[in-house]
C-alpha cells in the first residue's frame, strides 16, 4: 500500500461527480454514533438505502475489529472495514485481515519507555491485530472498546514487545496528555504517525498509516476514483480522508482541524449529520 495524496484543492462550492458517489467512508465515534454511542434509525436507514443503490459504505474507525463488529452487523454491511486508523483493513464478512501495517516492536518499546519516563502513571496499551495487551487497567481512563471488553492479557509490557504492534496507545488525563504528545512527536515524529481522537488518548501507528490511505486502497480495488468517494468525520484522525475524498464532510461537532479539512459541514452527530449527508449527496 502506498501513501495516498492527503491534500486537495478546496472549493466553497464543491462539484459533485456526474456519476454519483460510489463509496462512502464513515467514521464512527463522534460522527456516525451519537454522543451516547447509539446508532439512530435515520442513519441506519440512510446507509441501508445507499447500499441498496450499489454504494459501498465503509466504516473507518480508530477502533479494533471487535469494537466495530456489532455496528457492522446491524448495518448489514459486506464491505471491508478500516480499523486502527488504517493500520488494519479487515474483512468481517469473510473473517480475515486483508492488510496490516504495524509498528516495529522495538520502536514501540522505546516510545512506551519514553512515555513512562515522562509520566509514570501513563497507561500504555498495545493492540496487536485484534488483541489487547497492557500491564494495568484504570477505569477512569478508557477508550470505547475497553468499556465493553477486557484486555486479552495483562502483564509486564516487555513481554509483549516481541512482535510488531498494530497500534500503541498512551492514556493520561488531558492536562498531561499534551506533554506526552509533544515529547513523542519531538523524539519519534519522523518514524510514526501520532493521532488524536479523544482528549485523553494518543494513538501511535506506523508513519504511513492514515484513514485516507486505507480508504484509497479499498477504492482502488474496485477502480473507484477519489472524485466518487464521500468521507464523513469529526476528529484530527479523519483529516487525511476528508482532504483526499472527492467530498469531505464534517459534522457540526467536529474538531477545528476536521472542519478546516472538509468541503462542507452538516448537522452534528446527535442531529443525524451522517444521514443528512447521505440523503443530500448520495440519495438525492
Amino acid at each position: 500500500m502506498t501513501q495516498a495524496p492527503l491534500t486537495k484543492k478546496k472549493s466553497c462550492d464543491p462539484v459533485l461527480p456526474a456519476q454519483g458517489f460510489a463509496l462512502v467512508a464513515v467514521d464512527l465515534d463522534g460522527t456516525l454514533l451519537r454522543s451516547n454511542k447509539s446508532l439512530s434509525r435515520r442513519a441506519a436507514d440512510a446507509i441501508s438505502q445507499a447500499t441498496e443503490h450499489g454504494v459501498q459504505v465503509v466504516l473507518a474507525s480508530a477502533r479494533p475489529p471487535r469494537g466495530v463488529h456489532a455496528i457492522y452487523r446491524r448495518l448489514g454491511l459486506k464491505t471491508f472495514q478500516v480499523n486502527y486508523n488504517g493500520a488494519l483493513i479487515h474483512d468481517p464478512h469473510r473473517g480475515r485481515h486483508v492488510f496490516h501495517q504495524p509498528l516495529n516492536a522495538d520502536l514501540a518499546r522505546r516510545i512506551a519507555r519514553l512515555a513512562r519516563r515522562i509520566d509514570a502513571e501513563c497507561l500504555v496499551s498495545l493492540e496487536i491485530l485484534d488483541k489487547w495487551y497492557t500491564d494495568r487497567v484504570d477505569h477512569e481512563l478508557t477508550v470505547e472498546t475497553s468499556k465493553f471488553s477486557d484486555p486479552d492479557f495483562i502483564g509486564p509490557l516487555e513481554a509483549f514487545f516481541t512482535v510488531p504492534v498494530t497500534k500503541l496507545m498512551l492514556l493520561a488525563p488531558p492536562p498531561k496528555i499534551e506533554k506526552l504528545r509533544v515529547q513523542v512527536k519531538r523524539r519519534f515524529g519522523s518514524q510514526v504517525a501520532v493521532l488524536l481522537s479523544d482528549a485523553h488518548v494518543i494513538q501511535i501507528v506506523h508513519r504511513q498509516v492514515d484513514k485516507a490511505v486505507a480508504v484509497k486502497w479499498i477504492a482502488d480495488a474496485d477502480d473507484i476514483p477519489a472524485s466518487r468517494v464521500l468521507a464523513i468525520g469529526d476528529a484530527p484522525n479523519d483529516v487525511g480522508m476528508l482532504r483526499w475524498a472527492g467530498l469531505g464532510v464534517a459534522v457540526a461537532n467536529a474538531w477545528p482541524a476536521a472542519m478546516k479539512a472538509a468541503d462542507v459541514t452538516v448537522s452534528s452527530n446527535d442531529d443525524d449529520g451522517v444521514a443528512e449527508a447521505i440523503e443530500k449527496y448520495v440519495l438525492s
